[in-house]
């Protein structure tokens, strides 16, 4: 095979993003090949953390910018912030925060039995962003190639000119 043959293969071939499946916050499929074309913007999350008040600015930006998908992602790695049941973390970012954007079921994002999304964001996709999480509220942008492009900390207000710029 040539090379040129070669980069083309590459360049078509679907990222490894759009081949995870998760469920839903209340246990519907949600098949990631659905996303192909679309900016992703993936956050863990947690309903006790001092950066929880940051989904009503995850709200107002999925409302402003529809063309962007964010994936609520909660998790009880730091600090035991996320205790609760899906059920219980879905009512709660409703009646708080009027959270409309995808919640995906609670997941581990760190040490063992990460689920495989959070590996790939954080070990695989990208060795310029890989690392561990910090801590809840990280933030991962997918581009529409199904590529992770920036990894926004905890402080990074989703509603801050670091992330619009970066989605624009």
């Amino acid at each position: 095979m040539n090379l040129l043959l070669i980069l083309t293969m590459l360049a078509t071939s679907a990222s490894p993003f759009y081949s995870f499946n998760m469920k839903t916050i209340d246990g519907k499929s949600f098949d990631f090949e659905k996303l192909k074309g679309r900016k992703v913007l993936i956050v863990n999350t947690a309903s006790e953390c001092g950066y929880t008040p940051q989904y009503k600015n995850l709200e107002l930006l999925h409302q402003q910018h529809p063309e962007l998908v964010i994936l609520g992602v909660p998790a009880n790695e730091f600090g035991g912030q996320e205790p609760g049941s899906n059920e219980v973390i879905a009512n709660f970012c409703k009646k708080n925060y009027g959270v409309s954007f995808t919640m995906l079921e609670k997941s581990v994002v760190k040490g063992e039995g990460i689920h495989p999304l959070f590996k790939w964001l954080t070990k695989e996709a990208s060795e310029s962003l890989s690392g561990d999480i910090r801590w809840n509220f990280e933030k991962f942008l997918i581009d529409e190639k199904g590529q992770l492009i920036n990894r926004f900390k905890s402080g990074v207000d989703p509603l801050g000119s670091e992330i619009i710029n970066a989605i624009k």
